[in-house]
Parts: C-alpha cells; sequence; structure tokens
C-alpha cells in the first residue's frame, strides 16, 4: 500500500508534467516524441509501433504482469483466501463495474460511442490508496484493506473486459501460438525448471503471439502472473532448521552459506519475490511513462465543443455510478447476510470509499485508446477520466474526513442527529 500511494504522487506528477507539455509552445514536440516510430524485428519479421503504441502494448504488459502476481498472492495467501471475507469487497467491485457502465450506456445510447462503456468500470488503485494514505489514521486500516481487496477483483474484471471485449478480430493459429507458449510455461514448473530467464522467453513469444492473433497483448502479462508460484518451495520449518544447524557450527564454509541463502530465498514464494523487485518499478516509472504518453491532452475550443455524451458518460459513470454501485452493493450483502463490515467501519466509511472508487485513471485511460479509433473521442474520453478522478478525489476525501469525526457530545448541537451507526 505504501509503493501504491507514493507511486500516486509520482503519477500524479506525471499526468501534470504532460498537461502542461501539450499545452505549451512545446505541443509540437510533444506529439512528435510520441508518434515517432521504432521498429523491432527478428529475422524478416518487423514490428514497427509508435512510441505511443510501444508504451501501450509493450511496456504496459510489466503492470499487468504486476497485476496477475499480485492477483495469484491475494487469492493464494492473502485477502481473497479468505472467500467468506472476500465476498463483500467483491460485491462492492462488481456493483462498481455494472453501475457505472449502465450509466455511460443509458448517456449513450443510440449513439456511436457506446463502445466506450468499459471505460468507466475501472478503479486505479495508486491513486485511490494515495488518497487514503494522505488522509492517515483518520482512515481504518480495515477500511483500507477493503478498498485493496475492492480494487484488485475490479482489476479481474478490467482484464476480463478488455481481454473479451476489446480485442480485435481474431487469428485462430496465433491463438494456439498463445495456447502452446501456456502449455509450455505450465510443463515448466511441472518440472521444476526455476532458471528465470527461461521465463522470460517463454513470456516474449506468449506476448507475440497475442499480439498477432488480435487478443490485447498485455494480457500475456496477466496470464504469466497468475502461472507464478505463489507457495515457497521451502516451508518455514525447514528453512528454520538450516539456520540453526549454521548458528552452531564451529566453521561456516562459502557452500554452507550459499546453501543456507538459497533456502531462505526458496521459503519466499516466487511471485512474492518478483512482485517486490518489480513493483517500485511499474509504480514509479512504468505507469508514470504510461501518463506522460497517454494524459497529454491539448485543450482548445474544439475540446468543448459538439456533442459532449462521452465526457458526460465517463464522468457520470465513475462518479456516480461507481458510488452507487459499490455503496448499494456493500448494503445489500450486508443487509443479506452475505458478508460484515470490517471492525471500525460505518456506512459513512463505506460511502467515502465508494466515492474514491471512482478515481478511475490507468486503465480508464488504456481502455479509451482501446475504445475509440479517433483522436477526438479519445479526448473527450481522457478529459472525462480526469475531471471524474478529481471529483472522485475531493469528494471522496471529504466524505471520509466527515467519517473520522468523534461521535458528538451530549452539549454538542449536533448530538441529536444520525450518526453513521445509523443511517
Amino acid at each position: 500500500m505504501h509503493v501504491e500511494a507514493a507511486g500516486g504522487i509520482v503519477l500524479a506528477l506525471a499526468t501534470a508534467v504532460a498537461l502542461v507539455w501539450a499545452n505549451s509552445p512545446w505541443q509540437d514536440s510533444y506529439h512528435t516524441l510520441w508518434h515517432t516510430e521504432l521498429s523491432i524485428g527478428i529475422g524478416n519479421r518487423v514490428l514497427t509501433e509508435d512510441l505511443e503504441h510501444w508504451v501501450n502494448d509493450g511496456l504496459m504488459v510489466l503492470f499487468f504482469f504486476v497485476v496477475g502476481l499480485e492477483i495469484k498472492r491475494e487469492w493464494v495467501t492473502g485477502e481473497l483466501r479468505d472467500r467468506r471475507a472476500a465476498v463483500l469487497p467483491a460485491m462492492a467491485a462488481l456493483g462498481g463495474m455494472v453501475v457505472p457502465a449502465a450509466v455511460y450506456l443509458l448517456v449513450n445510447a443510440g449513439t456511436d460511442h457506446v463502445g466506450g462503456w468499459g471505460i468507466p468500470m475501472a478503479t486505479d488503485i495508486a491513486f485511490a490508496l494515495g488518497v487514503v494514505a494522505i488522509l492517515g489514521s483518520r482512515v481504518p486500516t480495515s477500511l483500507k484493506i477493503f478498498l485493496l481487496t475492492l480494487a484488485i477483483v475490479d482489476d479481474i474484471g478490467a482484464i476480463i473486459v478488455i481481454a473479451l471485449f476489446y480485442s480485435k478480430s481474431l487469428e485462430p493459429e496465433w491463438l494456439l501460438g498463445a495456447a502452446a507458449a501456456i502449455g509450455v510455461t505450465v510443463l515448466l514448473r511441472r518440472v521444476n525448471v526455476r532458471y528465470l530467464p527461461v521465463y522470460i522467453v517463454v513470456g516474449t513469444a506468449l506476448w507475440f503471439a497475442l499480439f498477432e492473433s488480435g487478443v490485447h497483448a498485455t494480457v500475456a502479462g496477466v496470464i504469466m502472473g497468475l502461472l507464478a508460484p505463489a507457495e515457497p518451495f521451502q516451508t518455514e520449518v525447514e528453512t528454520q532448521n538450516v539456520v540453526d544447524v549454521l548458528d552452531h557450527r564451529p566453521g561456516i564454509s562459502l557452500d554452507d552459506v550459499r546453501a543456507a541463502s538459497f533456502l531462505l530465498r526458496e521459503s519466499v514464494s516466487v511471485a512474492e519475490r518478483v512482485e517486490d523487485v518489480l513493483h517500485p518499478w511499474v509504480s514509479y516509472l512504468v505507469i508514470p511513462i504510461f501518463a506522460l504518453a497517454n494524459a497529454g491532452i491539448t485543450f482548445s475550443s474544439k475540446s468543448f465543443s459538439g456533442d459532449h455524451r462521452i465526457l458526460l458518460g465517463v464522468v457520470l459513470g465513475l462518479v456516480v455510478g461507481k458510488t452507487v454501485g459499490v455503496s448499494a452493493m456493500t448494503w445489500l450483502g450486508v443487509r443479506l447476510g452475505i458478508g460484515r463490515l470490517p471492525s471500525g467501519v460505518g456506512p459513512r466509511h463505506v460511502l467515502g470509499i465508494a466515492v474514491v472508487a471512482g478515481i478511475g485513471f490507468t486503465v480508464a485511460l488504456f481502455i479509451s485508446g482501446l475504445a475509440f479509433d479517433d483522436a477526438a473521442s479519445q479526448d473527450q474520453a481522457k478529459i472525462g477520466v480526469l475531471i471524474a478522478s478529481v471529483l472522485a478525489a475531493a469528494g471522496g476525501a471529504s466524505v471520509l474526513l466527515r467519517a473520522a469525526r468523534p461521535a458528538p457530545g451530549p452539549d454538542d448541537p449536533d448530538a441529536g442527529r444520525a450518526g453513521p451507526e445509523t443511517l
């Protein structure tokens, strides 16, 4: 959560730089840079894309790979392991995806813009946790975990939406190639191959096959993340025994140290080790570069002229749809006895988190580029994402601050009003 929160600050700075640059006297250099073509070839096969697409289709694979690792870890050893405890945030995430999409479709019914329904479905973990982190101890830790779990389930939904609804026409032969790469990865795990470069080669092959198949290539990152082992190869007891033996030896050789180091490393799962290494790089470098490449919207009179239904649908979907969807499904889950609110969390806290969940930045911008082919529609969607994220951050922080206030005393003028527990 600390890395995500700090990454949210860097992401905000990168966004500000992109917006200032794209609207400065040097705006031509911004567009020239990201439309510069780069070719990578092996033999007769050459891939040529501009830098913006290399960031979105290539560099963002690392982001989705870390998302896949997070999902796998949470499912096997984390918050999602206790299925009953995960039901309530999962229901909240579902409501926070379905209702925003429905709001967008309602606003854009009968237009050519209905394909953008997936844009307001996504919650940005980094920005959302950044807002919550700024509020510090005024937000219960259990509520932060609730938000984190909600956001992870939201990521699962976003990945499914991207794979199923925002892929191009499919090429069966390349899909078979992708399936073969997945099969090789599973086989390598079965025969206990642990040499990381082998998996990098297979993962690259999977990315290329999906890129050529019509499925968005970033899905390769998610698949490789989900296939990573999330349980340690060595148990803590076995590792502790080795440490005890070494601690009582009069003389320790270099081989003993290497063996102990190996066992200690193996006591942490591959998913957790790789995530620990990549997570800071993704949060502090990959995502800011993505924001720099995608958030640079040049504002002009054309940006706010004509049909604004894309912008309106995104803003209402994220700000209103997320708030209603998350809070209503949470309330429903509690009322039906399916789950219960975490300790120290009241209805106002839930409302605040529901508003904060409307901060849909990274994945929302990502889907904006997939949903529309023309730059005008993309810009309108991105402006909507920016406006909604600011409104959601400010509104959510305000609600959470009010929820954190102590209960009024008997002499307080507000003493007779309903508190969070009775709302």
